[in-house]
């Protein structure tokens, strides 16, 4: 059998297209820098940046920018044999708007439904997945099938050994409102199919990590206080509770008793977006590491705070030299940085005619 993986992740990809002007709405804005985008790509990116052996399971659209994304993830060394096309689907486009210090509204065009919520059990190499040292899935693949029923059956393929993360990442404007034509809209199995609750508890049984802002938590257990919250997700089931609570740092409280508050780094923040999947990518890296939480905390907001002080997601990922300056009390800095060898640009500028930009859907945070 080949050598496990450092680190797999599951759920999201699709272009990503930020206005290289901060401070202009979409309206206005012309110029845009395309980069690999969607939450576990991105933590799969951050994860290889900081030396490990990383892949990604998850699928585009058969178009040009699903070939890009592929591009992309092997510009940054994760593999991609797991990325597969789906035909009748195209490969997700998501724009966002960039306000600093707080306000980065993201416009998702995932209809008429994304590839990367096609992964089907089937498909899945649940002896790689089994093996691997970190197994990472997240909320919205719980969202629709068939990728509700591949992500449980990787969870139960790992029966709790290694380190399986639970990425708790809540996003509303993905789940279906509660009904099922195929079952009718009183069926007991419809609603609990599209509960975000029930489908939570069911993957927080098998996860030893759950990672989630104080929204995230509220969903997933009901308690929007940091250590009530932790408390609760031990409950559920995992080892490890990780409460990020924004400006006040994040929480990280383990079965045995350990606990760690880290407060935040300060920087001059240019996009927020990316910096979560930067703290997911570092806590991977802490977690191989078998460092303390305290260590562990530390390392993952110093990451999480070197992209917010960037424009992109993906290729502004931090490498460990970087974190590292952070935390010996150096500055942030602020340039996405640039692999050493980098076959495939993972980002590009293009030029988009404002008023010939689809309609946007809606902004949500």
């Amino acid at each position: 059998m080949p050598e496990p993986y450092d680190v797999i992740t599951m759920g999201r990809i699709g272009v990503d297209l930020y206005p290289l002007r901060t401070g202009v709405p979409l309206a206005q804005a012309d110029t845009f820098g395309k980069f690999l985008g969607g939450s576990a790509t991105n933590v799969a990116v951050a994860s290889a940046r900081l030396g490990h052996r990383t892949a990604v399971i998850t699928r585009t659209g058969q178009d040009p920018f699903g070939d890009y994304l592929h591009q992309a993830l092997r510009a940054f060394e994760v593999d991609d044999r797991w990325v597969t096309a789906v035909e009748r689907y195209p490969t997700p486009v998501t724009f966002c708007e960039v306000f600093p210090p707080d306000n980065f509204p993201l416009y998702f065009y995932r209809r008429p439904k994304a590839p990367d919520l096609e992964i089907h059990p089937h498909e899945l190499d649940l002896d790689a997945i089994r093996a691997a040292r970190i197994f990472w899935m997240t909320g919205t693949g719980l969202c629709a099938e068939p990728s509700r029923s591949a992500t449980h059956a990787a969870l139960e393929a790992r029966d709790r050994s290694g380190i399986t993360v639970f990425d708790l990442d809540w996003r509303p404007m993905f789940w279906p409102d509660g009904t099922d034509s195929s079952k009718g809209t009183d069926s007991p199995d419809a609603r609990e199919e599209t509960d975000p609750r029930e489908q939570y508890a069911r993957a927080l049984r098998h996860a030893t990590v759950a990672v989630g802002n104080l929204d995230e938590c509220e969903v997933a257990v009901g308690e929007r206080d940091p250590d009530a919250a932790a408390r609760a997700l031990l409950a559920a089931g995992v080892e490890l509770a990780v409460v990020k609570q924004g400006p006040k740092g994040v929480l990280a409280v383990h079965r045995d008793g350990t606990r760690a508050e880290v407060p935040p780094v300060p920087v001059e923040v240019v996009n927020g977006l990316g910096a979560g999947d930067a703290f997911g990518g570092a806590l991977c890296h802490a977690l191989l590491s078998g460092w303390d939480l305290k260590r562990a905390m530390r390392y993952a907001n110093a990451a999480g705070a070197i992209v917010a002080a960037r424009l992109a997601c993906s290729s502004a990922m931090p490498y460990d030299g970087e974190v590292g300056q952070v935390l010996a009390g150096g500055p942030v800095p602020a340039q996405d940085p640039v692999p050493a060898q980098d076959p495939a640009p993972a980002h590009d500028q293009v030029s988009v005619a404002a008023e010939n930009a689809p309609p946007a859907p809606g902004a949500v945070r």
